[in-house]
């Protein structure tokens, strides 16, 4: 008997998945494919004390942003913070935790996580702030730095298309984090931009195998932000 994956909104793909004290994973990069639809159904949810495992943290009042306002969030595991001001403040004032990785290795570690290796030796960090506390062995007369892998309750990401099987096809950049995320939780729930009927992708595009899939939403209006526009005045015709 097939399984419907498919549900009417962000609330209801969330039903019944969330917890106070869960990590949750949430893909995106800036605000790039980023689960917004998802993330707002979080912060309705009211569930606290969580541990996100993302690339950034959005921007003020948007994305993750968003529920750092309400102080959902206890501790951040992520790559970059600098676009955030309330990341930076609850940061500095002891109220959010926060372990920083070189973005290669936060990558390295999601994927890890959903291959099944549960540690790995890197030689981005050794001798800084981020080899702290970590086994550092010699290779071939290198140093390299033990990294864990990173798992997760729930993984929320973004992608443009989706059959109802939940095989997925992501968009340029959009792309991102959320493969990797897709394959490391205990569940995942995705939302697109568009639904099409089974049959309807080209094998050939699939990403993310529906396997990997528990929970769809079709987004009714979806929203791209940029976080830094630069322009420069258009040239005079001679």
């Amino acid at each position: 008997m097939a399984v419907n994956k498919i549900y009417g909104d962000a609330d209801q793909a969330l039903e019944g998945l969330l917890f106070d004290g869960m990590t949750i994973m949430s893909g995106g990069f800036g605000l790039c494919g980023i689960p917004s639809a998802l993330i707002e159904a979080i912060r309705r949810s009211g569930v606290r004390d969580l541990t996100v495992i993302s690339n950034n943290a959005g921007i003020d009042g948007v994305g993750l942003g968003r529920l750092l306002e309400t102080r959902q969030i206890r501790k951040m595991i992520s790559s970059y913070v600098g676009e955030n001001a309330t990341f930076e403040r609850q940061y500095l004032s002891g109220e959010l935790e926060i372990e920083f990785n070189p973005q290669g290795t936060l990558a390295e570690r999601i994927r890890a996580g959903g291959a099944g290796i549960p540690a790995f030796y890197t030689p981005t960090g050794v001798g800084t702030e981020v080899a702290k506390g970590k086994e550092v062995r010699e290779f071939d007369g290198k140093l390299y730095l033990l990294e864990r892998a990173l798992k997760a309750d729930l993984a929320i990401i973004h992608a443009w298309k989706a059959d109802p099987e939940g095989n997925l096809v992501y968009r340029l950049t959009a792309r991102n984090f959320n493969p990797i995320m897709a394959t490391a939780a205990k569940v995942t729930v995705v939302e697109v931009e568009e639904l099409v009927p089974a049959g309807g992708l080209d094998p050939d595009e699939i990403v993310t195998p529906g396997i990997y899939v528990d929970r769809i939403v079709k987004l009714a209006h979806v929203e791209k932000r940029i976080e830094q526009r630069t322009t420069r005045p258009r040239p005079v015709a001679n």
